[in-house]
């Protein structure tokens, strides 16, 4: 059995594989060994994950963002439209989808922006969760291939507004298992997820009027649109958790015309059915989750109580007290 290689070991070897630029057969004789040793240290330090994915992309060299950090818009007037979680699978179209579609019809005219907040793609093939026994999975192209018709269709339904997809840890897996199994292969086109989606605008998050921050996560657990909102001292609008909800939260910081400024934590909740095959994994429990998707209305750069559209069954979603059939 051989011995344990030490840190210190498997973190020169990744960085002579940087200053070889990649080469193993150059960053071996550097350091006076064997290409097949040297192939089995940089395996080593991937599979024990000695540093994290991004500590390792900076030593490789490779630190160059996939994704803006910030995406600023500005509204004076009009709608904006924020849906996430949609895990999009084959042959698989919710109720909340078709909703999405049917509203960004009706309302075509008022919505100036459509904020995809993270995890279109679900990356089942990729995923940390194992199968359950022999399921069957999508393949990654047939993940991106219906990601991209489903997107399209959004495209066709509302032409004209902004499009902004900020990155859900979900569709980070895209790149994630690139960086860490075939680093070399960094920034050459079609290794990125915006590559295949040049319609869409990348961040991290969306900044709205300076005033609102739009991103996939933030806080976790039941409280998390609660602690949201404290923390980051303005309204924001997450998803990542599907429970589909609006907390407001006011205090003495802020006023206007004498009368405190009520800001909102918001979760954005899910485009795919809680319980449909993406989310096998949670074994059939009851899930706090909730179908749906969030609607921003502005006058003269102010917002408005954030709305929700919610899929109350099958073929049904509720909003503004009507009951929409889809």
């Amino acid at each position: 059995m051989s011995a344990k290689l030490s840190q210190d070991i498997l973190l020169n070897a990744l960085t002579e594989f940087k200053n070889a630029n990649g080469n193993i057969s150059e960053a071996a004789r550097r350091l006076g060994i064997s290409r097949t040793t040297f192939q089995h240290w940089i395996n080593e330090a991937r599979k024990n994950k000695i540093i994290g994915e991004s500590s390792q992309l900076k030593i490789l060299g490779y630190e160059q963002p996939s994704y803006a950090t910030r995406f600023p818009i500005d509204i004076e007037n009009g709608m904006v439209v924020i849906f996430s979680d949609a895990h999009f699978w084959p042959g698989i179209i919710s109720t909340a989808n078709l909703a999405l579609i049917k509203f960004l019809k009706e309302f075509s005219k008022d919505i100036k922006a459509i904020i995809c907040n993270g995890d279109a793609l679900d990356g089942a093939s990729i995923s940390r969760h194992s199968p359950l026994a022999w399921e069957e999975r999508p393949t990654l192209i047939q993940e991106i291939e219906t990601c991209t018709d489903r997107l399209h269709e959004i495209i066709e339904a509302c032409p004209k507004a902004l499009r902004i997809w900020p990155i859900g840890n979900h569709d980070a897996r895209f790149e994630a298992r690139l960086a860490l199994q075939a680093p070399e292969y960094a920034n050459i086109h079609g290794m990125h997820l915006k590559d295949h989606f040049p319609l869409w605008e990348n961040a991290m998050s969306c900044w709205i009027n300076d005033d609102i921050v739009v991103k996939h996560r933030y806080k976790g657990g039941i409280h998390a649109t609660h602690n949201n909102v404290v923390n980051a001292g303005k309204t924001i609008i997450t998803g990542h958790l599907h429970s589909l909800k609006v907390m407001p939260f006011t205090t003495y910081s802020e006023f206007h015309d004498s009368w405190p400024i009520t800001k909102f934590g918001v979760d954005t909740g899910t485009l795919a059915d809680p319980f449909g095959k993406q989310f096998r994994y949670s074994e059939d429990n009851p899930l706090n989750h909730r179908s749906g998707f969030v609607v921003l209305t502005f006058n003269k750069g102010r917002l408005a109580w954030p709305e929700i559209v919610h899929v109350v069954e099958g073929g049904v979603v509720e909003f503004r007290g009507q009951f929409w059939n889809v």
